[in-house]
Formats: structure tokens, C-alpha cells, sequence
């Protein structure tokens, strides 16, 4: 019986691992083909409320973890400012043309709501000045806050890796969650693009928002 068995056996294991190998997600890696840009310390350039120190809306911890927090009440960045409070990070690494891409392993606190995690910043101006965001409402991270595009169902209390793609040139976006491609979004042009990370409050938010990253880099397929 057993010997009868062994060639179906092996055939099975031989067809797991083709279906392993074909699949969708087994092995995804947005990162394929681009080129690390070094991105060192002093490119982390903080935003915060204007009237609080960092480290009262801002840690980075012995492991690399930074993790952000604000409240719906929280003063802008600076005084006079109409924009709404925020502790994240601008990553001043700019560009205007080629292909580039963000990555990092996000981690947003239940309850959270009403936020942007993760932008593209440029756009032309108002009423847009950028060329994509990703919000998180009731649990959901989704493009702004058209809830009809969602980038995953279930983000709080996770560690999720964040792929961004952004194509300058076919003015295109492509989101990545855990590898897998979840949204492909055309963008709004503009001449100079950036990162950005952390928490900022947009419409409709909870009081207090949190959330975390690690491992952030950025990619590029054009010689930087």
C-alpha cells in the first residue's frame, strides 16, 4: 500500500508547490527592480503641533519603532495655520520624474479614525496638494475617504508592510498590503513629489489617533 502511494504523494508535493509558486502573492515583492536610496537620519524632518515639544507627540524608540500620536483639539503646525493637527514625518527626499517608491511597516491603534497614515505629497495646489493619501476610517485603510476604494478591511492592532508606487510620468499609483496589489489609482500631477508618514487628522476623527512604523525606505528606479 505504501509503495503505491509514494508516486501520488510526490505528485502532490510537486503540485503544492506549483500552486505556491504561481500564486498571486507567494513571494510578491514590490521592491523587484528598483534600487534602495539611502535615506539617513537628518532626512526625517518631524511635523508636529507648534506649541508642544516632540516627545510629547513623537517617539522613536531603541527599536527603531516611531511611533506618533494626536488629538482632534491639538494646535497645527504653526500658528495661523488652517491646516489640522498632526505628528508625522516628512521624508525629504524629493523628486519630480521616474519611478518611485515608499515601504514601511505601519501599525494603527484601535480606535483611531478620521486620519491620514501615508501620503504622496504635490499636486498642482487647492484644492489639492497632493497626489495621494491613505485614510484610515472605522478599522479600514482607504484612498482619502472614498470608502468605495478600500486598501485593506481590518488595519488596526497589525503590522502590515506598505508598499507605494509612484509612476511620475504614466501618473500612476500603486498600493501594495503585505505584497499583495490592492489599489491602482491615477494621481494629480504636480512638480515635486515627497513622503509622509504618521498620523493627520482629516474629516470626522476620533479624538485621540495613533500610529506606528519601522523599516521606512524608499526605492527608485532613476539614479538619485
Amino acid at each position: 500500500m505504501t509503495k503505491r502511494l509514494l508516486p501520488w504523494i510526490s505528485v502532490l508535493v510537486v503540485l503544492s508547490t506549483l500552486w505556491r509558486s504561481c500564486s498571486p502573492a507567494a513571494g510578491a515583492d514590490p521592491t523587484a527592480g528598483f534600487i534602495a536610496v539611502e535615506v539617513t537620519g537628518d532626512r526625517f524632518k518631524l511635523h508636529k503641533p507648534y506649541d508642544l515639544p516632540q516627545e510629547q507627540r513623537y517617539e522613536l524608540r531603541a527599536d527603531g519603532v516611531r511611533r506618533f500620536w494626536v488629538y482632534c483639539d491639538d494646535k497645527p503646525i504653526r500658528a495661523g495655520s488652517p491646516t489640522k493637527p498632526r505628528s508625522e514625518i516628512l521624508l525629504n527626499v524629493t523628486y519630480s520624474s521616474g519611478v518611485w517608491q515608499f515601504e514601511g511597516y505601519g501599525y494603527v491603534r484601535a480606535g483611531t479614525t478620521g486620519v491620514s497614515v501615508m501620503q504622496v505629497f504635490g499636486a498642482p495646489g487647492p484644492p489639492r496638494n497632493t497626489t495621494l493619501m491613505l485614510h484610515v476610517y472605522g478599522g479600514r485603510l482607504v484612498y482619502y475617504n472614498d470608502e468605495t476604494k478600500v486598501v485593506d478591511d481590518h488595519i488596526y492592532d497589525r503590522w502590515f508592510r506598505l508598499n507605494v508606487v509612484h509612476d511620475v510620468q504614466a501618473s500612476a499609483l500603486t498600493v501594495f498590503i503585505d505584497g499583495d496589489k490592492r489599489l491602482v489609482v491615477p494621481g494629480y500631477g504636480g512638480d515635486l513629489h515627497y513622503f509622509k508618514f504618521g498620523v493627520y487628522t482629516q474629516t470626522d476623527p476620533s479624538h485621540y489617533m495613533e500610529s506606528r512604523w519601522r523599516d521606512v525606505k524608499v526605492y527608485t528606479k532613476t539614479p538619485y
